[in-house]
């Protein structure tokens, strides 16, 4: 059954991109699995053309350092099939300024934003285009995308029942559970590249010392016990959790191990550095051979567009547009 899914270029990758979603992709990885980094959605904020093309070269390697196989799954660069554009540009076309602006994400970012551009309003369309070009039958959503899901069938319908049975009608699916990944010096707000401190976010690229240095460092409480319990213990349950996706155990099982925090936290840290060593590792082999990254995304966009072209060729010769 085919899946897609894609990630935005935004920066070096950090373990709750990697647990919430990379590690899945891996896990999960099959024939019927189109992985794509969408550069165009990056557009809808200010972001220079040189930090825009270094991201998204680091976002391929980060993803294949981390176990996507482009022997098995297809990656690519959403720009790099010109039909996600053009079939967005028909889809806004049966598409309303009522539905885009009522969008949860565009109002909240709209409002930190003086003149946003008009991408951050329709970008939901593209996503759309994305997901109906590869009549993808399941749609792994979080909550903060179920809307735009939502919309995309939308849009789907409303197109099927004007111009004929043209696309697939997508279902959502609930992901597999995923760690609940928090800022180790703020348990209460997610890990984030662009406003978490210094020493709360743990990047896929650090070094080993960085990465002892900043689970030390994590926030946890003022008692001794050991326990799994986000309400009254956010910071030690944070690290708990980490711990639980990285090695597979239930967090409670964990934390009945131990019985100080500092021995939690060291081997915490020698179990991240275990893992994160041989992907940072590969990252740099990779990045060091720019024409093999090249030529895997250009493969992926090859095979991609032969899924893409006859969608978006179907449903622009329904509108009536000359073939």
């Amino acid at each position: 059954m085919r899946i897609l899914s894609g990630i935005q270029p935004s920066g070096t990758m950090h373990i709750g991109n990697y647990l919430g979603a990379v590690k899945q992709w891996v896990d999960s990885q099959s024939p019927e699995a189109f992985y794509c980094v969408v550069d165009l959605h990056a557009l809808t904020l200010e972001i220079e053309p040189s930090v825009l093309r270094e991201q998204t070269t680091d976002c391929v390697a980060s993803l294949l350092a981390a176990g996507l196989d482009p022997e098995i799954c297809t990656l690519f660069i959403q720009s790099h099939v010109p039909y996600h554009a053009r079939l967005s540009w028909l889809l806004e076309c049966v598409s309303s300024y009522g539905e885009l602006s009522r969008m949860t994400q565009f109002k909240e970012k709209a409002e930190r934003q003086e003149g946003y551009r008009v991408g951050l309003l329709t970008y939901p369309v593209l996503m759309a285009a994305d997901i109906l070009l590869y009549s993808a039958a399941l749609v792994p959503v979080g909550e903060d995308q179920r809307q735009h899901l939502e919309l995309t069938r939308n849009i789907a319908e409303r197109f099927n029942n004007r111009y004929g049975e043209i696309f697939a009608i997508p279902e959502g699916v609930q992901p597999p559970a995923a760690a609940r990944v928090m800022d180790l010096q703020e348990p209460t707000r997610k890990m984030s590249k662009s406003i978490s401190s210094p020493l709360g976010s743990i990047y896929l690229l650090d070094e080993p010392a960085d990465i002892e240095k900043k689970i030390k460092k994590a926030v946890t409480d003022t008692e001794n016990e050991v326990r799994f319990d986000w309400e009254t213990k956010p910071g030690l349950s944070n690290l708990l959790e980490i711990f639980s996706s990285f090695e597979g155990s239930a967090p409670e099982l964990i934390a009945s191990r131990y019985t100080r925090y500092g021995d939690l936290k060291n081997d915490l840290a020698a179990l991240v550095i275990e893992v994160l060593t041989p992907i940072a590792k590969r990252y740099r082999e990779l990045r060091s051979d720019p024409v093999s990254l090249r030529t895997i995304v250009y493969q992926g966009a090859e095979k991609a567009t032969e899924v893409a072209a006859p969608v978006y060729y179907r449903a622009a010769d329904a509108m009536g547009l000359v073939q």
